[in-house]
């Protein structure tokens, strides 16, 4: 007798359609998470690729911004310098005993540096403050030398975070 000749019950017919189908779909199920796990792992090792070039330009654009920036500042100071050595050539002792810094004065610059109300007006106002006009112009250059560097450095921080921004957002 044949292998071939056996009749085998309809029930063993099906189950052993059903055992191999069970062996092709798992077969099939694995192959399908392994080329899913690949991609996935392709994906995660292009993220990594991106960050890291992503990096290096930002690392450019730290420097640069630095190196551009800090010269600013330091050439805002500069002109500052110079212009506070100026001083004693446009304003003379014979303005400063011409033109008296009174107390009010005095009251109102404070004022408006400190952001306080000066308060009510009073005659002390009038009296001289003991304050030359060369020391206001010198109180005055420092304080728009540190204005105009502080403007620097925020236009220096606004250009920093677009740059940054930009780096990180193109497509690398």
């Amino acid at each position: 007798m044949s292998l071939l000749n056996v009749v085998l019950p309809w029930w063993v017919r099906w189950l052993v359609l059903a055992s191999a189908a069970a062996v092709f779909g798992t077969i099939c199920y694995d192959k399908g998470k392994q080329v899913k796990g690949e991609e996935h792992l392709a994906y995660v090792a292009e993220q990594a690729q991106r960050s890291v070039r992503i990096e290096k330009a930002q690392q450019v654009v730290v420097t640069q911004t630095q190196i551009k920036y800090v010269d600013r500042i330091k050439t805002v100071y500069a002109q500052g310098e110079t212009i506070e050595m100026q001083i004693p050539i446009y304003i003379t002792s014979t303005d400063t005993a011409r033109f008296a810094v009174n107390a009010g004065f005095v009251r109102l610059y404070d004022a408006a540096w400190s952001g306080d109300a000066p308060g009510p007006a009073a005659d002390s106002d009038r009296e001289p403050a003991g304050i030359s006009l060369a020391q206001v112009a010198e109180v005055d250059v420092f304080n728009a030398t540190a204005c105009r560097a502080w403007k620097e450095l925020a236009l220096g921080q606004r250009q920093f975070y677009d740059e940054l921004r930009d780096t990180s957002n193109r497509a690398y």
